[in-house]
């Protein structure tokens, strides 16, 4: 299984998936600043992994903290949180990862600093060992849902690069390959950073994964020529009524599968559903740097001056999507109960 980050001695580890597929490469995080400035730029990246590194650069900040009482370690810790946090708004997963470490910490509080530091990491590394899990149990729901051949098409990476081990969307693809299933993948390209054609098609040529990369506007073209059977995405962040966040062009990918009367799922932890937030109104939307869409391979390919967009998500309504996996099983509409139901048990 890729090793997207892991704990060590020396520091966190994570695989750099910006010098993906051409280089692979490692980066040791060895304190939380460098652990948020890897989840700020994209070093690692998918809502998932984002929150398991989140709990990590967590960790590693307490366990590494100066502090020589626990109100002084209290203080660390708040900002440690801080820090994290401001990295990246849309992944819920951050914000789950850090709520987590805050109950877990207020939990720990009368205990001698030694056991409070070791609870801490371990809980890090109980929530990397979770979503290994997780993405395995949602693989074996979605796996059903999957055609039993032909073409599926997936746009960004939710693969094990998006999470600590297996994968969402991808993950789905893998266990309905291991049930039998023979799938041939569609990667959309996903511009402006590229992380289907970089890191989904990576992925799947490591796994004997039948793959073809399309370029973005080319996938109605796909559908519309019947190799298209099935759409599987990941999800940064969901709303109570079943609108997803995902990168962007997703939206543009369910619009038209339905257009096609091709169901479009979406894959996701529990993690990954904001019960708080009613809707996809009231998503925040990352703004990334103009010079991701100016620039390829660090060449100029606009003129200069021109104005940029450069939203990293954008929210794909309920209406289009067909099922929402998880790792407790398999939402459908109306969305406002079945999610509600998965998440509160």
């Amino acid at each position: 299984m890729i090793q997207t980050l892991e704990w060590t001695e020396a520091g966190i580890r994570f695989l750099d998936q910006t010098k993906l597929p051409t280089e692979e490469t490692y980066v040791i995080a060895k304190s939380y600043e460098q652990v948020a400035d890897v989840i700020r730029t994209m070093v690692v990246r998918g809502a998932p992994a984002i929150g398991v590194a989140a709990g990590m650069g967590i960790a590693l900040g307490v366990k590494n903290s100066r502090a020589e009482t626990v109100a002084d370690l209290k203080k660390d810790f708040e900002q440690i949180c801080k820090v994290i946090g401001e990295t990246r708004p849309t992944a819920v997963n951050l914000f789950w990862a850090i709520r987590r470490m805050q109950e877990k910490f207020e939990t720990l509080r009368i205990r001698p600093m030694p056991q409070i530091k070791q609870a801490i990491v371990e809980e890090a590394q109980r929530m990397h060992a979770e979503d290994i899990a997780a993405n395995q149990a949602m693989g074996r729901h979605g796996a059903a849902l999957m055609p039993s051949s032909g073409g599926v098409l997936t746009h960004c990476n939710a693969g094990a690069l998006a999470t600590a081990g297996y994968g969402t969307a991808l993950g789905v693809i893998r266990a309905a390959v291991e049930q039998g299933k023979t799938i041939h993948v569609y990667a959309d390209e996903t511009r402006p950073f590229l992380q289907g054609s970089r890191l989904t098609a990576w992925e799947l040529m490591k796994d004997g994964i039948p793959t073809t990369v399309i370029s973005d506007n080319m996938a109605g073209a796909m559908m519309k020529q019947g190799k298209i059977g099935a759409i599987v995405v990941g999800a940064d962040r969901i709303a109570a009524n079943g609108d997803v966040a995902n990168k962007i062009g997703t939206y543009t990918v369910a619009v038209l599968a339905k257009e096609h009367g091709i169901p479009f799922y979406v894959a996701a932890p529990i993690s990954t559903v904001d019960l708080a937030t009613a809707d996809g109104n009231g998503i925040p939307i990352e703004q990334r740097n103009s010079k991701e869409v100016t620039h390829i391979a660090g060449r100029q390919m606009v003129p200069d001056g021109v104005a940029v967009e450069n939203p990293a998500f954008d929210v794909t309504p309920a209406k289009y999507v067909a099922a929402i996996i998880t790792e407790r099983g398999i939402a459908k509409a109306p969305y406002g109960e079945s999610l509600k139901k998965l998440v509160l048990g």
